[in-house]
């Protein structure tokens, strides 16, 4: 079903742990028959520590996902592909940083952002930014619900701080578009109806800097 035609490229659907984003990204490349790009968040050995002890864990943790998703990206992303109309990631390279600013103490932070610079040159921006924005407390009941073991020390605290450094980062941001979708209630996954919201919000034109919408 394409009614609805997508101008844009290159779409990163991002958005805080548990929102969606990968759901909503495997759909879209199925409507649409796009390069599906997805974080393999289970390939990173530190995660499940991690979360047990940030303190501990947070650099290695952060450094792990800045190579592997550079390494990514530059396998998808600098490498034109004819045959692909749209390219859907569940991720940004952005996110790298925003997480790091969040879990490292200033003296790793400090060290991490220039590697970041150093790697993140090449990448293009995204045609189009999606935020999948939920409340902390309906993400909490999400990520019980779909009961990843590792996931289990995640607070409602954290989930507020990883939204307010993405608010932070959107109100800076004027390269290109982003688009954040209060999805609080909504079910894309199996409510056909919602996702057919979202696409005739994808299928705008939006100028560059924040735009934010409620679905209802």
């Amino acid at each position: 079903m394409d009614d609805y035609p997508i101008p844009y490229r290159y779409l990163c659907i991002e958005g805080n742990i548990g929102s969606g984003k990968t759901s909503l990204c495997n759909k879209l490349a199925k409507r649409f028959n796009g390069k599906l790009l997805l974080e393999q968040f289970t390939d990173n050995p530190f995660l499940p520590f991690f979360y047990s002890d940030p303190d501990r864990y947070a650099f290695p943790v952060e450094v792990f996902f800045m190579t592997e998703r550079h390494k990514q990206m530059q396998k998808h992303i600098l490498a034109h592909d004819l045959f692909a109309e749209h390219i859907f990631a569940d991720y940004s390279f952005v996110k790298t940083l925003l997480f790091a600013k969040n879990n490292l103490n200033d003296e790793e932070f400090r060290i991490f952002q220039h590697l970041f610079q150093l790697l993140d040159q090449p990448f293009p921006y995204p045609d189009l930014l999606v935020y999948l924005h939920r409340s902390t407390p309906r993400l909490m009941h999400l990520i019980e619900e779909r009961g990843r073991t590792m996931e289990t020390p995640i607070t409602e605290e954290y989930l507020k701080s990883i939204q307010d450094s993405y608010f932070e980062y959107f109100k800076s941001e004027i390269a290109y578009p982003i688009l954040i979708i209060d999805v609080e209630d909504m079910d894309f996954v199996k409510n056909q109806d919602h996702m057919n919201e979202i696409v005739k919000l994808l299928a705008q034109r939006y100028n560059p800097g924040v735009h934010r919408v409620s679905i209802h």
